[in-house]
């Protein structure tokens, strides 16, 4: 029973794994717009927001980098929908792993470091590195 259990797990993935082999440059294209659409969306959703006073901001690992770790990191005010734009990223962040390891895409490896503290200037929030 095991077998046969381990044996249908095999023959649902075959599709997956064999399903990409022949894409051309077209499609990372593609790959790469919706990335970038989304990414516009999250711009979007952080530029909704203002703040009055430090506390009023708070930041996000943004990205993923083929060796690990983000690319960087989103600074926003706490009065924008914190819910969506999490979920947002957290595709984002996903959708970019994805793509990364699809494409064979490489990077410097240097790890983004998160900033020391958030200010809240003219009543946008701003990273102090």
């Amino acid at each position: 029973m095991k077998m046969f259990i381990s044996f249908t797990k095999i023959l649902l993935f075959l599709p997956f794994l064999f399903c990409c082999s022949n894409e051309s440059e077209g499609y990372q294209e593609d790959d790469l717009k919706e990335l970038n659409s989304l990414k516009k969306e999250i711009d979007q959703l952080v530029a909704t927001g203002s703040c009055i006073e430090n506390s009023n901001c708070d930041y996000l690992a943004f990205g993923s980098k083929p060796c690990g770790g983000p690319w960087s990191y989103i600074v926003f005010s706490k009065s924008v929908n914190i819910d969506l734009l999490k979920e947002k990223v957290a595709i984002y962040n996903l959708k970019e792993s994805v793509y990364n390891k699809k494409w064979s895409i490489g990077s410097d490896c240097a790890f983004a470091m998160p900033p020391t503290a958030l200010s809240c200037v003219d009543g946008k929030c701003v990273a102090v590195f």
